[in-house]
């Protein structure tokens, strides 16, 4: 067997260094690793750059999203935590952050077609979009905002008894964060009803 080996090796060489018409398999397949790094380099650098709140806000009729969100906790804080766009928008995990992006792109295919580009535009669809957006939100078990708010390190004494006993039984009772906290960094729509009011 290991006679047979030294063999097998030199044929597998001699095979990736044999012209292919006018390289060697292995220029071409050292050449395909270069260009797939290449590629693989500029598509994590393009999907950094869109994962900022500098892009989502590039929009002029985001500037509007903007500005609301700047008078929320998730902008300024006591400890100087700031969760932008992406850390709420966009999923943390690869494969969803990559589908999330894609559906995304309808977002600025409204923004260049006239569907979202003004702020009175913007207001008329705002319950459709932030409805989407809470639905997207609840099938992920609010995955974004749990990535930083977790029932299990919430504080007793810190958040005081009333509101503690809330996320108590929100967490027994399997409802996830965007259930109670709609609005939480944007205003809401003008047509959203809070169904707890009924009650």
């Amino acid at each position: 067997m290991s006679s047979e080996n030294p063999g097998f090796l030199r044929r597998t060489w001699q095979a990736l260094h044999r012209p292919s018409a006018k390289h060697s398999v292995f220029t071409l397949l050292l050449a395909g690793f270069v260009v797939a790094l290449v590629v693989s380099d500029g598509f994590n650098s393009t999907l950094g750059l869109t994962n900022t709140t500098a892009f989502c806000t590039s929009c002029h009729t985001m500037k509007g999203n903007f500005e609301e969100y700047k008078k929320t906790i998730h902008y300024s804080s006591r400890s100087g935590v700031r969760a932008g766009c992406p850390d709420c928008h966009v999923p943390h995990n690869f494969a969803s952050k990559i589908f999330r992006k894609l559906e995304a792109a309808q977002d600025v295919w409204g923004e260049i077609t006239g569907v979202v580009d003004t702020p009175e535009k913007f207001e008329a669809r705002r319950m459709k979009m932030a409805t989407e957006e809470w639905e997207r939100m609840k099938a992920s078990g609010s995955a974004t905002c749990r990535s930083c708010h977790d029932f299990d390190g919430m504080s007793l004494e810190k958040q005081g008894k009333t509101r503690y006993d809330k996320h108590m039984k929100a967490k027994a009772d399997g409802q996830t964060c965007i259930d109670c906290h709609k609005g939480i960094a944007h205003k809401l729509p003008k047509e959203y009803h809070d169904p707890d009011e009924d009650e």
